[in-house]
């Protein structure tokens, strides 16, 4: 992947005050060349995502929560793949998801869905004072801590410049079942991040967790973004009764901060 340099390697002499962590270099096929990213120890807490992101992005570096799931399973055991991740800037996300939907589409949601209807135009703006880092860190601040969401979550620094790009940057493995390349999904990401203020949240072992700065906030606009969440995840809606993307697009889309993604 064409990145810039890697900061993780000279991170212990950077002067970063961090919380007790390792780097991580684990792939599918042994260790990389050099740390893919920095993981804590230990849960976070509240803030610490804030303080991660104030104190990496200077060097290059940005923070994810990390999500171990019930089985407890950490970056180390997460089978990364960097060899097979290329560019998220290299890829149109337009013709990435028509790709995605001309083969799952017609099949699962019928032939009246045969043809790509298009990216969503972007979102009326709202005028929202929040901003998408704002919101990433009070959701992030809900999700962490003995009183949050996700108690046991701990969290990482990762060498990427954009949110979007965090998947490829590590060489992700969780939609190995769907797309061996995750930087295809990153310039998906990239458009969101656009269009939507998306920000990489959480990762698990195959769950990613986004929050979305500037939600849909009409039904029409929730289901014309709706195809592109089935098109980027078809078991969002597949193994989510009723299987319908309007109903998806009105429950987990319209003035929604957060989405979620699971491949199988």
């Amino acid at each position: 992947m064409a990145m810039l340099p890697n900061p993780l390697p000279s991170l212990a002499a950077s002067g970063l005050q961090l919380p007790p962590g390792s780097m991580v270099d684990a792939t599918i096929d042994g260790a990389w060349h050099e740390p893919l990213l920095w993981c804590t120890d230990a849960p976070v807490a509240p803030g610490d995502w804030s303080r991660l992101r104030t104190a990496g992005r200077p060097l290059g570096l940005l923070p994810v929560l990390i999500d171990g799931g019930r089985r407890d399973q950490w970056p180390a055991d997460w089978d990364l793949i960097p060899e097979d991740a290329s560019y998220p800037g290299d890829h149109d996300p337009d013709e990435v998801l028509a790709a995605y939907w001309a083969e799952c589409a017609p099949e699962e949601l019928g032939a009246a869905h045969a043809e790509w209807p298009g990216l969503a135009p972007a979102p009326a703006d709202t005028g929202s004072p929040r901003s998408p880092d704002d919101l990433a860190a009070e959701m992030a601040d809900l999700f962490t801590g003995p009183e949050g969401w996700f108690p046991n979550t701990r969290a990482a620094l990762v060498p990427a410049r954009r949110s979007a790009d965090i998947l490829a940057a590590i060489g992700w493995s969780g939609p190995i079942n769907y797309e061996s390349d995750v930087a295809r999904l990153g310039a998906v990401l990239r458009s969101w991040e656009d269009r939507y203020g998306i920000r990489v949240l959480m990762l698990g072992f195959d769950t990613l967790t986004v929050t979305v700065g500037r939600p849909p906030t009409t039904l029409d606009e929730a289901r014309a973004l709706a195809a592109e969440h089935f098109a980027f995840c078809p078991d969002n809606i597949d193994q989510a009764p009723p299987y319908d993307l309007d109903d998806y697009a009105g429950k987990s889309l319209l003035n929604q901060t957060t989405w979620a993604f699971w491949w199988d």
